[in-house]
């Protein structure tokens, strides 16, 4: 599995949100895009789940040009999107939640093995199965996106945000599920506001301004480079 891309452009209007934007992503890796509000971070992550359409450049997924595509397309041939708030069915149940992550054709024949892979993964949504999603706490929340994306047996999941809005130890407890999907051989594309967290757990990470990648490295790297140090955390 490998996702790359290639020069890619996207504008709303008349403004630019990417301009030549190229990287990649290899199986295994957790990979970081940090970069201040606006610098594009979620603008990238959209165009490669098929929300958003670019005006130039290539993505080629696992050897398919997803360039365009749209999301039900991108989510069955193996990508998985947690998106920025969490966008659950609040009047659903939890377990319904999970149900509709195994709706693709690629993830229906196993809902059952999903299910309780989820439940082994987050306890605590095995003691909420019944309640209805809009009345979690927010970090419950956020653990159900994370797992209702994890429902449709993704290659590839790629986080926009995961950790915004929620208490200190939810946010350790997400970065460490994160590692967990690593070691479990998922791929992780990560947009973080925490850098400091990012770094630590990213294989390779790129710094994101103005539309453009400006750096990469090592995670280590970047976490110890003086420009990044200055201008993502306070240092």
């Amino acid at each position: 599995m490998k996702l790359q891309i290639s020069a890619l452009h996207l504008s709303y209007g008349d403004v630019p949100a990417l301009s030549g934007v190229s990287l990649e992503v290899q199986a295994g890796e957790v990979i970081s895009v940090v970069g201040a509000n606006g610098a594009g971070k979620s603008s990238l992550i959209r165009s490669i789940a098929g929300m958003e359409k670019p005006s130039a450049g290539r993505i080629l997924f696992d050897g398919h040009d997803i360039t365009g595509l749209h999301s039900h397309d991108t989510c069955n041939l193996g990508i998985g999107h947690v998106a920025e708030g969490r966008q659950l069915f609040g009047g659903m149940t939890v377990e319904d939640n999970l149900v509709l992550g195994a709706a693709l054709p690629r993830a229906r024949p196993h809902m059952r093995t999903g299910l309780a892979d989820m439940y082994r993964l987050f306890p605590r949504l095995l003691e909420r199965k019944r309640q209805l999603a809009g009345t979690l706490s927010g970090g419950e929340q956020q653990m159900l996106a994370i797992a209702r994306c994890l429902m449709s047996r993704p290659s590839l999941v790629m986080f926009d945000e995961p950790t915004l809005g929620l208490a200190p130890a939810v946010v350790f407890e997400v970065f460490r599920i994160i590692a967990q999907l690593q070691q479990q051989g998922v791929t992780v594309l990560l947009v973080e506001q925490n850098v400091a967290l990012s770094l630590q757990i990213s294989t390779r990470a790129y710094v994101l301004e103005n539309g453009c990648i400006v750096m990469s490295g090592s995670g280590s790297a970047l976490l110890h480079d003086d420009r990044v140090r200055q201008a993502y955390l306070g240092l």
